[in-house]
């Protein structure tokens, strides 16, 4: 469930976020994403709604991260790192004691108006597979996969899971053929 984002697809207002997360059963795995870059607003963002995870999609300083592991002990926090280079690996080693999963995107968060997903980009596998290989939690690759490219991506990175977004969204729309276009892929996958 994509809250405020300063950029990309799939927008929900915080009303609608609440309204399905409240019409689920509670043993859906709800995920928020947020965008927020304090403990105070992502803690106040997750009392509104309750999801079972929150993903972070901006980069915290570490002091935030512990506040919000120390305050949603129960909460499951999903990382995002946006592999723009090499020191995605260290940025990544250095949340890792704090959260559940770290997950692999494209964006950038250094821009003047931020990407922090849904940008439809791939980035350097070799550099994800490397983090992959080094860090003590799962972690799920994002970033420009499609029906395409997924198999190789799950190949060379070997991650816990994938995580999509433009790649099967047509006109800025989740596009049914493209999904289970994807889905199909995926299972057939060795």
């Amino acid at each position: 469930l994509v809250s405020e984002m300063p950029s990309g697809p799939g927008i929900i207002s915080e009303p609608e976020i609440e309204k399905i997360i409240s019409s689920l059963s509670s043993s859906t795995m709800t995920v928020l994403l947020t965008s927020k870059v304090t403990a105070e607003e992502i803690i106040a963002q997750y009392d509104f709604s309750k999801p079972f995870a929150l993903q972070i999609v901006d980069e915290l300083k570490e002091s935030e991260l512990k506040i919000l592991r120390s305050e949603l002990k129960d909460t499951e926090l999903i990382q995002v790192i946006h592999v723009n280079d090499s020191g995605a690996i260290e940025r990544a080693k250095s949340v890792e004691m704090f959260v559940d999963k770290i997950l692999l995107d494209s964006g950038n968060p250094n821009l003047s108006v931020k990407t922090l997903g849904g940008t439809g980009n791939t980035h350097n596998w070799e550099i994800s597979k490397k983090l992959v290989e080094e860090v003590n939690v799962p972690v799920f690759l994002a970033g420009g996969l499609n029906s395409e490219n997924v198999v190789e991506a799950i190949k060379k990175v070997n991650p816990f899971g994938v995580d999509l977004c433009s790649g099967v969204r047509t006109n800025g729309k989740l596009d049914r053929l493209k999904l289970n276009d994807f889905f199909n892929i995926v299972r057939n996958a060795d």
